[in-house]
């Protein structure tokens, strides 16, 4: 072993070093295995990072981006090991004192977070034998169901086959990394009038509906909930020269007119920024847009004899205006796509809970939400005033003192955090008694966060796919203790 870090993804994983998401994706179609290692890793590391074996960061914490996107691809993942001391130019990285290049193999934990030198066999994990037995005892007792947090067909099959119930988030912001949907996403977001937008909208519908079509095949019966856009804009946009020229070309503006606009998008706080429901009130179209895609896909399959359940969920509201005018949208949008097609298909409009006010006023909410899916992540964040990205720099001090007992990004912060999803649910029910609630954080695949869902009366917790064994043997045994 050469190095601790965060356990921020489980499995195993074994390859050889690299340090670029190109490289990674070069290596892997030359047919080797690769650990893609970076200080922190960005949306624009997605192609690479689903090329690796597994990723190791230095930075970030059990929430990070990382972390969060690893979990969702089912990859192993290390994060926040403060030993490493990564070197892009050299592509080079020093563990106490000891250099490796790229090219050498190192072996990643990502139950234990532990760092090996060298090749340690891995194989695949699968549902069977004793594992299979214990998982079926646990569908007798439970009462909880289990959901997974899943992004492409692959994952929502994996979730499927582990047990999930359903899809409890699909994150439509992961979907645009490939170079022809990253060019439309970054032309729409660069655009500086609605024209613009619409057009760059108009590339990108096809790719989304394609997207929303396999995921919901996929989970084909089951409930599929998707959150509208919910991306940090400046994460999306080209930082580098390049990038920008080809934007530029792609735009017939000049370098200058792109480099103007992205700068005028950075944000000295983007988490609490231009994203969520502030994206779709203020671009309205986009909201559109992806409700044409979801419900044009499901119209699709319901033609080809299939029986998609979609839900459409606003995300980051804090006042209930903000989730009406959102609703306006997509109804409007339903409208013109079910004349469009000569059939409807049945959907939901929910909403994400993860700001504090909107627990707090989950009883008006509740006249225009179907259902709450908490996201345990943001919420988290804002009830305790910490960035889930940049705990892991006091988190050990705050431990080994007993500040805190655990991270609260990992273990459901009961007496708080807890507290305001208690509320809500009760508050929400009042209004609307067969209100659904359910959690969609990572929380939903540990199990004393997951109990805590089954003892307030929770429907649903939703997790990355290979935490879903995890959270049904937690649902059934929280089941068994509330009796």
């Amino acid at each position: 072993m050469i190095a601790q870090g965060l356990p921020a993804s489980p499995g195993a994983a074994c390859g050889q070093i690299v340090f670029h998401a190109d490289d990674a994706q070069e290596w892997h179609k030359d047919g080797h295995k690769v650990v893609l290692v970076r200080i922190e890793t960005s949306p624009e590391d997605l192609a690479g990072m689903s090329a690796a074996e597994g990723i190791l960061t230095a930075r970030g914490g059990m929430t990070s981006h990382a972390a969060v996107v690893a979990r969702g691809m089912g990859k192993c993942c290390v994060s926040g090991v403060g030993s490493l001391n990564v070197s892009y130019k050299d592509k080079t990285v020093e563990i106490d004192g000891i250099v490796y290049k790229e090219g050498d193999y190192i072996s990643l934990n990502g139950t234990t977070g532990q760092v090996y030198a060298g090749e340690v066999p891995t194989k695949a994990a699968e549902l069977s034998g004793d594992f299979k037995e214990l998982m079926d005892l646990c569908d007798k007792y439970t009462k909880l169901q289990v959901r997974t947090n899943a992004d492409t067909p692959h994952d929502a099959q994996v979730a499927r086959n582990f047990g999930a119930k359903g899809i409890g988030l699909t994150r439509t912001e992961h979907m645009f990394f490939e170079d022809k949907k990253i060019i439309a996403m970054r032309e729409m977001i660069l655009a500086d009038n609605a024209a613009g937008r619409e057009k760059a909208l108009a590339k990108l519908l096809p790719y989304q509906k394609a997207d929303f079509k396999g995921i919901l095949e996929a989970m084909d019966g089951l409930p599929v909930n998707i959150r509208q856009l919910d991306p940090p804009l400046h994460e999306f946009v080209p930082h580098d020269l390049a990038g920008q020229e080809t934007m530029a070309k792609e735009m017939g503006v000049s370098v200058e007119d792109i480099k103007r606009r992205v700068d005028s998008l950075a944000e000295n706080n983007p988490m609490l920024g231009h994203r969520g429901c502030r994206l779709g009130i203020t671009f309205p179209e986009i909201t559109a847009m992806q409700t044409r895609a979801i419900l044009g896909a499901a119209c699709e399959l319901k033609k080809e004899g299939k029986n998609p359940m979609p839900e459409i969920m606003v995300p980051l509201i804090g006042t209930l205006y903000e989730l009406k005018q959102q609703k306006e949208v997509i109804l409007e949008a339903a409208k013109e796509v079910f004349a469009e097609y000569g059939i409807e298909v049945e959907f939901e409009i929910g909403t994400m809970i993860e700001i504090p006010r909107a627990a707090l006023t989950a009883d008006r909410i509740a006249t225009e939400a179907q259902y709450f899916s908490f996201g345990t992540n943001d919420l988290t964040q804002m009830t305790f005033g910490y960035s889930r990205d940049d705990i892991a720099s006091f988190l050990p001090v705050y431990l080994d003192k007993k500040i805190l007992k655990v991270d609260p990004f990992q273990v459901l912060d009961q007496k708080g955090v807890g507290k305001l999803i208690k509320y809500a649910v009760e508050k929400g029910r009042e209004v609307r008694p067969e209100l659904r609630c359910g959690i969609c954080g990572e929380h939903g695949g540990e199990p004393s966060s997951v109990k805590f869902c089954a003892k307030i009366g929770m429907n649903y917790a939703s997790c990355s796919p290979f935490r879903v064994p995890i959270a049904r043997l937690a649902a059934a045994q929280g089941a068994l203790e509330c009796e």
